[in-house]
């Protein structure tokens, strides 16, 4: 693969390529995700007829766009593929989902889960570690491992979401309806929601996670105009290190309960149901309200099998803190439950942003585009093993969603010879380089704009820009009153 062009020092190039490879629209039909018991091949967005996808003239003309710059300055071109293409390449075989496989992953995580706790149970206790702070380190230990062991699962049922854990619809829906509730996820609720993020990945006005700020909004929140954004002086370290913080902490309930990081376009759901309705507190715009403007009124049944789910959950915590202590079930489960947030909002904030990721207006965004606007990341034996690959496979993930994370490496390796230079992966330092991404996304990438000069529909191709002097700069507007 040719090399990237960068307007920055050698020291700051990212490493944007697993391996090295030659590269050799329409947006989808609907928004809603099929019903629980439809076939599991008939509604899923990466399985929608393949002539829907492609575009009849897939070649882009880099004159209508102008000169495109990632926030590390490489020159940035529009995909020119078609699902067609990512689907041919890919083996038969790795479209093939068993159960039996599947649900020995759930087994294998479950007595992760089970023998931990017996041992720190029966054997991190006084009579065997008598000096107190070895056993506060070592059950902090357990409290890391636990939230590994549950992420496993979480991803588990992230797989029934997509019908990727088996050919089996019910099979698929009963296991992640248990394994979500028991983490306190709405299964149907975020299933619905998800696809609807599959479906519009990368459409500024669409997606349904981690949407960013367009550069207008940024400027509202901090008191601002448009223009003055590019005299901006830096954001002190220590705002960005709170702002992750209250991010990986509460994060995942946040946007469970106020859809934030959302689209906030309610008014344009097709059945009338967002009216007057914006992400928020109080607003009924959730996961867990039936009448949410996030879902379809034919949803709406499931999204009270999922309450259900919880509460079963949450009166089996209550008889669980009551019978064997607060304090015990607060080390028990509940410091485990925050470390898989902490995952959980990791992971899908680090695979949809980076410095080198676009996000399109509606008139500019496709599903290929959108797919592609997404980054595969390398975390070790923690990513494949035990979060199932789930960081370093989701480039592939997003284009056919229905593949198992067991035939995900080798499908992925089948579609960088059709993506080329349009894959993106970060993979520099491993897992310590994945932690350290973290940081850098949140200073590099604050919100989005068109690329200064853009030209056409260029201006409805957006990247990161930000105030901390860090790659390229903001453009510079004229003044507005």
């Amino acid at each position: 693969m040719a090399s990237v062009s960068s307007a920055l020092p050698e020291g700051n190039k990212p490493a944007l390529r697993r391996t090295q490879t030659e590269a050799t629209s329409d947006s989808l039909p609907g928004t809603a995700d099929a019903s629980p018991f439809d076939s599991p091949l008939e509604r899923s967005a990466s399985n929608t007829s393949l002539s829907s996808l492609a575009s009849d003239n897939v070649k882009t003309d880099k004159a209508e766009f102008g000169k495109l710059l990632d926030t590390y300055g490489n020159e940035f071109e529009v995909p020119d593929f078609t699902i067609k293409d990512i689907r041919d390449a890919i083996p038969a075989h790795c479209y093939e989902r068993s159960a039996l496989r599947s649900l020995a992953h759930v087994a294998r995580d479950m007595i992760y889960l089970t023998v931990t706790f017996y041992v720190w149970h029966n054997y991190v206790t006084p009579e065997y570690i008598p000096i107190k702070a070895a056993r506060v380190v070592l059950w902090g230990l357990y409290t890391f491992m636990q939230g590994l062991f549950g992420t496993g699962l979480w991803v588990l049922a992230h797989e029934c979401g997509h019908q990727a854990f088996s050919p089996s619809r019910l099979i698929n829906d009963t296991v992640g309806w248990v394994l979500h509730s028991a983490l306190l996820v709405p299964y149907f609720s975020w299933k619905f929601s998800h696809s609807k993020h599959h479906k519009a990945t990368g459409n500024i006005e669409r997606d349904m996670v981690f949407v960013p700020r367009t550069r207008e909004q940024f400027a509202s929140r901090i008191g601002r105009l448009a223009h003055e954004i590019s005299e901006l002086t830096e954001e002190t370290p220590i705002y960005t290190l709170i702002h992750l913080i209250g991010q990986q902490l509460i994060g995942w309930p946040n946007y469970l309960m106020t859809n934030v990081t959302g689209h906030n376009f309610h008014e344009r759901q097709r059945e009338g149901r967002g009216k007057g309705k914006t992400n928020g507190w109080f607003t009924g715009v959730n996961h867990f309200n039936p009448s949410s403007p996030i879902y379809e009124e034919r949803e709406a049944p499931w999204i009270i099998v999922s309450d259900i789910g919880i509460a079963l959950a949450i009166t089996a915590l209550v008889y669980l803190g009551k019978t064997f202590g607060w304090s015990n079930m607060f080390v028990w489960y509940f410091l485990p439950y925050l470390w898989v947030n902490h995952w959980l909002v990791a992971i899908t904030y680090l695979q949809h942003t980076d410095p080198s990721l676009p996000h399109y207006t509606p008139d500019q965004w496709n599903f290929v585009r959108g797919a592609a606007a997404t980054i595969d990341r390398e975390f070790g034996f923690i990513g494949r093993h035990l979060l199932h690959g789930i960081i370093e496979t989701h480039v592939l993930h997003h284009y056919v969603s229905t593949i198992p994370f067991y035939n995900a490496d080798e499908a992925s390796e089948a579609i960088k010879k059709v993506m080329g230079r349009h894959y993106r992966a970060d993979v520099k330092d491993g897992p310590i380089g994945f932690i350290k991404s973290m940081w850098k996304a949140a200073r590099w990438c604050q919100w989005v704009e068109p690329t200064e000069g853009a030209e056409g529909k260029g201006k409805g191709v957006l990247f990161y820009r930000n105030q901390n002097g860090l790659g390229v700069k903001p453009a510079k507007l004229p003044k507005t009153n």
